[in-house]
């Protein structure tokens, strides 16, 4: 259990460090979160037409409220702790490439079904928006992480710790 909790906290600050590169900012996080914007709206849009994006804001085109996404509500953090999580578990590579690639598709549903409830959340109340946006969904998209690691797990048929008889 110490060695898969430090080559855990070793692969997370490894990516968290890349995360933070000029390089990984701008092209990759700055990607995601436009195209995490451009889906969301458009997703809304097909329901609500008042529903346009404008770069990574999502606004009504009647009031003018909106919300913008920025990186930290893009859901990168969340599917790096689950990669990690994964990477560091003594599991085939096979099965760590479907479990981060099924794993990060669900964090990131989950993230648009944030993204669509703040926005409208918003709309109706600002308190309500606050709260939601920094209490209630961080934790559920960490628990989202978790819990998958843990289905992820349970597909492995196998326990992380195995404890030696005395």
């Amino acid at each position: 259990m110490k060695r898969y909790a430090l080559i855990y906290l070793l692969i997370l600050a490894v990516l968290f460090w890349l995360e933070t590169t000029p390089w990984a900012q701008s092209f990759t996080v700055g990607t995601w979160t436009q195209f995490l914007a451009d889906f969301s709206g458009g997703l809304m849009h097909s329901f609500d037409g008042k529903v346009v994006v404008q770069g990574s804001d999502i606004r009504n085109g009647q009031t003018g409220y909106a919300v913008s996404i920025k990186a930290g509500c893009n859901g990168v953090e969340a599917a790096m702790i689950l990669a990690a999580a994964i990477l560091a578990y003594p599991a085939h590579w096979m099965q760590k490439l479907i479990g981060m690639i099924l794993g990060v598709v669900a964090i990131q549903v989950l993230n648009i079904v944030r993204i669509i409830s703040l926005y409208y959340l918003g709309e109706w109340s600002e308190k309500a928006l606050n709260i939601a946006h920094l209490y209630v969904w961080p934790g559920l998209i960490i628990l989202d992480a978790l819990i998958l690691f843990l289905i992820w797990i349970h597909w492995q048929g196998r326990t992380p710790v195995r404890v030696m008889p005395s």
